[in-house]
């Protein structure tokens, strides 16, 4: 099988507003920038539109192995059934000592994230499913995100047709 994966962070944008100066004079205010991430990890199979998502406040090498053990066991992976999986180069995809739990990595070339068909999906979820939606809670954001994850796995025919790069699948 082949699939793919990246991390994508979605989180809330500093809180601005506007503030009175008198005419001519350029206005000063103090604000409070509140960042709140989250990062999705998310897994796609094009031929299919199978997805395996996974969120967290944070990534590193360490998570990332966690999450990649988590992969292996919802796909099955195994002596029996190998996964590719293609991945861009970022710094926590290269241990050395990553496990990869019969998963075999393909990098993709440096700045070319248009080969890699998840990079479609996270447009349409900030387009489509995310579109329009503002808060000022991490927690309501959370509760957003993953709701809108858990529409898109019921949705394989959109996510096929979303992530579908013709010399990936089979015919």
């Amino acid at each position: 099988e082949i699939w793919a994966t990246d991390e994508h962070r979605i989180g809330l944008k500093p809180i601005t507003r506007g503030v009175w100066a008198p005419i001519g004079e350029r206005p000063v205010a103090l604000g409070h920038h509140r960042f709140e991430w989250l990062y999705v990890t998310g897994f796609v199979e094009p031929a299919t539109g199978r997805t395996v998502w996974n969120v967290s406040n944070g990534i590193s090498k360490a998570y990332f192995e966690l999450v990649l053990a988590d992969f292996a066991k919802s796909v099955d992976a195994g002596p029996n059934k190998r996964i590719v999986l293609q991945l861009d180069n970022a710094g926590w995809h290269k241990s050395a000592r990553l496990n990869w739990h019969h998963i075999k990595p393909v990098y993709l070339s440096a700045y070319s994230p248009d080969f890699n068909p998840i990079e479609r999906l996270w447009q349409h979820l900030k387009g489509q499913a995310m579109a329009g939606f503002l808060t000022n809670d991490g927690e309501a954001l959370a509760a957003k995100l993953l709701e809108s994850l858990q529409s898109l796995l019921e949705e394989p025919k959109l996510i096929r047709s979303v992530c579908a790069i013709p010399s990936l699948i089979r015919k």
